[in-house]
């Protein structure tokens, strides 16, 4: 072997002794990891004591038959472990690929994932059965190696990624049922006798909706504050208050009558709502062209937000800005 070679063949150790090394290294021992390696207790040592070699670095501090990361040993077992996840993933989705298929890693909102997504995916099981879906902690990082794709809530711009309008512009009035009594809701005046629920991450909602609708009596900042939709809407459901949230998320709701629209007429066609995102370094991947291809017949036409809405949404922010407040 050339010796010009033999600095890159140091720098990429064998996978088995890489394997052995974050085994050993998350079960704190040699022996847990020989059962789960199906390898003998002196075959995973002689792994272990080969990849130091190889490196020239202690990786374990050994004490009475114990083994401990050394400071450099937990910085490279945290390198190794992501990599061999990495690589886990790309052979699986190398094993399952068909003629347009393979896996594709999504994350969703939660609410709009349970409500809207998920009733929708067998009819797409059953058109692409090639494509495997694995769903993933929720995230917007685009550039995540572990992640194909997003549905985001927002505007439709975020940088590096693409993005597809799927539903969410239509916001309704929702109220608690009418078995519960409460006062009757005629006008939007009469929102006032309600506790306002409000979206942590929207915090502009209610004003935007009384500068849309002329609501004078009312505190459009008052009220309770969620970080989910979903819990907005099960709040609405046992009488808490009323709430503006999408259509898309409570339609199933309303026709149920668990929850009530008292004034339909008085919702907003919104700049916000769902979408579906990916890096463009992504676009052409086959299970991602199925996925988008189909999510695209299920979506809604965007809507040019109403004049009133997008006015009184401007005033949003610049009063909550001028007031400290967080706006996102």
């Amino acid at each position: 072997m050339s010796t010009s070679l033999l600095p890159l063949r140091r720098l990429t150790p064998p996978i088995h002794l890489l394997r052995a090394f974050s085994t050993v290294a998350r079960f704190g021992g040699v022996s847990r990891a020989a059962e789960a390696l199906h390898l003998t207790q002196s075959a995973v040592s002689k792994q272990i004591q080969e990849l130091e070699k190889w490196v020239g670095v202690d990786l374990f501090e050994r004490s009475r038959k114990r083994l401990t990361l050394t400071p450099a040993g937990e910085r490279y077992e945290k390198a190794v472990r992501t990599l061999l996840s990495q690589l886990e993933s790309a052979t699986l989705e190398l094993i399952t690929s068909t003629d347009g298929g393979g896996a594709l890693h999504l994350s969703s909102l939660p609410t709009f994932g349970a409500t809207w997504l998920i009733p929708r995916l067998p009819q797409f099981q059953q058109q692409h059965p090639q494509v495997t879906l694995h769903f993933v902690p929720y995230s917007y990082d685009m550039e995540s190696p572990n992640l194909d794709c997003s549905i985001l809530f927002g505007e439709g711009h975020w940088p590096g990624a693409r993005a597809h309008y799927l539903d969410g512009q239509d916001v309704a009035l929702i109220a608690p049922p009418a078995s519960f009594g409460g006062p009757p809701i005629r006008s939007p005046h009469d929102v006032a006798q309600y506790t306002r629920l409000r979206h942590l991450t929207i915090p502009h909602a209610w004003l935007t909706w009384t500068h849309a609708w002329d609501v004078e009596n009312l505190d459009p900042l008052a009220g309770l504050q969620f970080d989910q939709f979903q819990t907005i809407i099960q709040a609405v459901m046992a009488g808490m208050g009323v709430a503006l949230v999408p259509r898309c998320l409570v339609e199933d709701k309303i026709a149920a009558d668990l929850v009530s629209e008292p004034l339909p007429e008085h919702g907003l066609v919104s700049n916000l709502g769902y979408w579906l995102c990916y890096p463009e370094s992504r676009a052409n991947i086959a299970p991602l062209v199925a996925f988008r291809n189909w999510l695209l017949t299920q979506a809604r036409p965007y809507r040019e937000p109403t004049t009133t809405s997008l006015a009184a949404q401007q005033k949003s922010r610049t009063k909550l800005r001028g007031s400290g407040s967080d706006f996102t």
